[in-house]
């Protein structure tokens, strides 16, 4: 389908929340796709409806509220996934059934054991059974890019005569090369017939580090649907990095010569809630939306910038929302200046919300001299944080000793369902010694597989944000807290791991159903 409109199928609740150790809640997964449709994504895929009963009401939900993008579920090429997905989706204005089937013959024989002419028939009745509730539908062949080409491309022929309406050329283990991924796209539009009449998408992974130069390649070639999470997360090393691919197209328009309804004004902000959320920080010198993306310190540089900034950036921070103004608020500072600033910073909120948030701002100015844009955008995170996710139990108190020569010990008292419960214990650290001390209260029994911890601005008073993922029988929770003293953070960090892992005890019928997709 000949046009110069690229489209943009964000996946970053679906692929995205495969990440080792992400699980998002269904009021995150709203939060996500809120900010998606602000950035004017053109299709969201809002989950894997058959995967589990949570997953499947994420996506209803999405689907009643999104009303700006069209509303997507992955299905295996299987009837009861194709059901699921319709049943979940058929509330949204636009919605489209995205049906997966592997192809290649490393997958054909070692995952589907089935041989290629029943996966053919596999991938027809499956498009035709979607087709039957649904008028776009769109088709992916898992593992594209190792599939002998000739069963390729009979089979895409075959699921575009069966009605599929987008064909997503899936590189799904990042096995792609640039130059050879445009040759496969250039052999496809010239050899499948009917890919004329069609959407050309690709969805390429990162484990060469190549998933937006394949992107980029791909729109050269002809694709005019890119797939991709915010900040590259996704399966092993993530998927193409969607803020990359569409500042890329957007700055080199004179290459690309192609149009897109994104919003870049609203790529920083999705970038800092989708890290928030998931708990997977964003590198510093990570492109477009990183802490050092428009920073210079070289004294050449800086003098480039300071007489023409297009001397070393080849775009304006505020394309991409990066905060203009780096207004500094302080302990005088009253709520009009507050709310001010964080309108700037892209938030709205009501007068209660802002009083909760002011009393917060307070409780930090009195702790630091100056409350800068980065400072106010972890606090903005915490109240959010608090406010969405599952919550068991909360941190009331927490003391600590250590040193040396002391064994550290902690205390914490938490509130929970059965009111305030205090113990303390003893660690090889004192954050050993406090999540210990949870432990003991809640009676729960973890395995800490990762601790990270980030300094937000420079400065000893600098807020710190924690982020814990925990191990609990085969499953992997995250969890992020943020303070000016980075054992209380800690504490947060591994109380908001433990109350989500408690959630999904709690949570009825929740396993997944079947193999997990590309």
């Amino acid at each position: 389908m000949a046009n110069n409109r690229v489209r943009f199928l964000d996946t970053t609740l679906r692929d995205g929340e495969q990440s080792a150790g992400i699980g998002m809640t269904g009021e995150e997964k709203m939060e996500i796709a809120k900010q998606l449709e602000r950035l004017r994504v053109d299709i969201i895929e809002a989950g894997f409806a058959a995967s589990s009963p949570g997953d499947f009401q994420a996506v209803n939900n999405i689907a009643k509220e999104v009303k700006d993008a069209q509303i997507c579920s992955l299905a295996r090429a299987h009837p009861n996934d194709i059901d699921q997905a319709w049943e979940a989706i058929k509330v949204a204005q636009a919605p489209r059934i995205h049906v997966f089937l592997s192809s290649s013959e490393i997958h054909v024989m070692h995952q589907l054991r089935k041989n290629r002419e029943e996966v053919m028939e596999l991938a027809v009745s499956m498009v035709e059974r979607a087709k039957g509730y649904c008028n776009d539908v769109e088709f992916s062949p898992m593992d594209a890019t190792r599939t002998e080409p000739q069963y390729l491309y009979d089979m895409l022929e075959a699921v575009i005569r069966a009605g599929a309406t987008t064909i997503n050329v899936a590189d799904t283990v990042g096995y792609a090369i640039p130059s050879n991924f445009t040759t496969l796209l250039q052999d496809i539009q010239e050899r499948v017939a009917g890919i004329e009449n069609v959407t050309l998408s690709v969805h390429c992974h990162n484990d060469l580090g190549l998933a937006v130069s394949n992107s980029l390649a791909a729109v050269e070639a002809g694709a005019r649907q890119i797939e991709g999470c915010i900040n590259g997360i996704g399966e092993r090393a993530g998927n193409a990095s969607l803020e990359e691919i569409i500042m890329g197209l957007d700055t080199r328009r004179d290459l690309f010569q192609i149009d897109m309804g994104i919003d870049t004004t609203q790529l920083y902000p999705a970038s800092r809630l989708v890290s928030r959320i998931t708990g997977m920080a964003v590198q510093a010198n990570k492109a477009i939306v990183g802490e050092n993306a428009f920073r210079h310190a070289s004294g050449i540089h800086q003098d480039g910038v300071l007489k023409n900034r297009s001397t070393y950036e080849v775009m304006d921070p505020a394309r991409v929302g990066v905060p203009s103004n780096s207004l500094v608020l302080g302990k005088l500072s009253g709520r009009a200046g507050l709310q001010s600033r964080l309108e700037d910073l892209g938030y709205t909120l009501s007068r209660e919300e802002i009083s909760n948030v002011f009393e917060s701002f307070k409780v930090l100015a009195d702790k630091k001299r100056e409350v800068t844009d980065r400072d106010l955008e972890i606090l903005m995170d915490e109240e959010k944080r608090e406010a969405g996710e599952p919550i068991s139990y909360t941190l009331d108190q927490v003391h600590f000793s250590s040193g040396d020569h002391d064994i550290p010990t902690a205390t914490v008292r938490l509130h929970g369902p059965d009111g305030i419960s205090t113990d303390a214990s003893t660690g090889n650290g004192p954050v050993d010694a406090v999540c210990k001390a949870i432990d003991r209260v809640i009676g729960s029994s973890t395995r800490l597989v990762d601790f990270n911890v980030q300094s937000i601005s420079e400065g000893l008073d600098s807020i710190g944000t924690v982020t814990i993922r925990i191990e609990s029988a085969g499953r992997t929770f995250s969890g992020r807290g943020a303070s000016t003293d980075i054992v209380v953070a800690s504490a947060k960090a591994y109380l908001s791991a433990v109350n989500r892992l408690l959630a999904a005890d709690d949570e009825a019928n929740s396993p997944a159903i079947g193999s997990t997709p590309d």
